[in-house]
């Protein structure tokens, strides 16, 4: 069996920025251990799988690891694929996923995604994110993921966690976020358990950062930056209990999988 595979550069202006996730059209499902094996061999934080159905499409998405129930720059790389390549005319797409409708439009250069909004809640901080960071955070959240905000930029981009710590928490991962002078503010994501060290950029955690910093920050539009070494840049706003958030993505790779 021979399959397409793309590899897009989500969130990034030109190759080598951003976060490369590969994006497999299939026909129909693959069995969940070939598609697991798949993201294992690809060894990417994501391979997304979408079959076209009479509604939009169905998408999945795999770590080397295990399946996720929500995935950004994945979903904005399957929509670059879609629109670009596989010439899609319409200018919205549907997905559904395990985490309901997901749509991805164009707006010019940008594809916009239309997220549901996952607003987090206070919570003490564990004693595994004490002593993950050299610097104690000044508020902690959860949602899917901790939120744990730092007083500075400085700290967010200079931290080196203890990935062993921040290993034994109980959600998907954590994310480290602040102010900052260039942008409305910046954030790094951590997933160990799913076999991420630290996501170049997490499209997925501004479903949570938005709607925490639009009430912070008292506005609902916001230019925001992933800290990684690789980068992103993103463009995102909260519509109620949505939350757009854009960017741009270019192709890196085109190939094909002999299983």
């Amino acid at each position: 069996m021979k399959l397409p595979i793309y590899q897009i550069d989500a969130f990034a202006e030109k190759a080598f920025e951003g976060n490369p996730a590969a994006v497999c059209p299939l026909k129909e499902w693959l069995p969940d251990s070939v598609m697991q094996s798949i993201a294992e061999e690809n060894n990417l934080s994501e391979t997304a799988f979408f079959v076209k159905t009479q509604q939009g499409f169905d998408i999945r998405w795999f770590t080397p690891v295990a399946e996720v129930d929500l995935c950004g720059h994945a979903t904005l790389a399957s929509a670059y694929v879609i629109f670009n390549i596989l010439e899609h005319k319409e200018e919205e797409i549907v997905f559904n996923s395990k985490s309901g409708e997901l749509k991805v439009s164009r707006d010019e250069e940008l594809l916009v995604m239309d997220f549901p909004s996952q607003e987090p809640v206070e919570c003490e901080v564990p004693e595994a994110i004490k002593q993950a960071f050299n610097s104690q955070p000044i508020e902690c959240l959860k949602s899917d993921d901790y939120i744990v905000v730092f007083g500075s930029e400085d700290e967010v981009s200079s931290a080196k966690p203890d990935i062993q710590k921040l290993n034994m928490l109980d959600l998907r991962g954590v994310i480290i976020t602040s102010t900052s002078d260039r942008f409305d503010f910046v954030s790094r994501f951590f997933a160990p358990k799913y076999g991420i060290s630290e996501d170049p950029v997490t499209g997925s955690a501004y479903t949570q950062l938005v709607p925490y910093w639009s009430a912070v920050l008292g506005r609902n539009k916001h230019h925001v930056k992933q800290l990684s070494k690789r980068g992103g840049e993103l463009f995102c706003e909260l519509a109620g209990n949505r939350v757009f958030i854009a960017g741009k993505a270019v192709q890196y790779m085109a190939g094909e999988i002999e299983i």
